[in-house]
């Protein structure tokens, strides 16, 4: 299966956590680009955050110091630990691996912040 599968999304309420989790069938440990995107009604897909091979990671402004991403290559495995969620952050989150047309994107997964 080439369609990686997400899991972890939710109902929360703010100031919430919740952990998302992307598992490929294959190896990740190769891939030079790992990502979360979010979209919302109505707004372009937007990314998130980020890893390399190397281990650097990359955040969008918004959710600097509230989201970490991190990766298991042992498990083939890419998480998105999401604290102090707003309502704003309201969204479909999805996975994608690897860059441009190669990539294969996830489902989605939807997470819902609200009181």
């Amino acid at each position: 299966q080439a369609e990686p599968v997400e899991s972890g999304g939710g109902l929360v309420q703010p100031g919430g956590s919740l952990r998302l989790s992307c598992s490929a069938s294959r190896s990740i440990a190769s891939l030079n680009f790992m990502g979360w995107y979010r979209q919302v009604p109505g707004k372009q897909r937007e990314l998130v955050a980020h890893i390399a091979m190397t281990g650097s990671t990359s955040y969008a402004d918004s959710v600097k110091g509230r989201f970490t991403i991190s990766r298991d290559n042992a498990q083939n495995t890419v998480y998105l630990q999401m604290n102090n969620l707003k309502p704003e952050d309201t969204a479909v989150y999805y996975c994608k691996l690897g860059l441009g047309v190669r990539g294969s994107w996830g489902q989605g997964t939807q997470v819902t912040v609200s009181s």
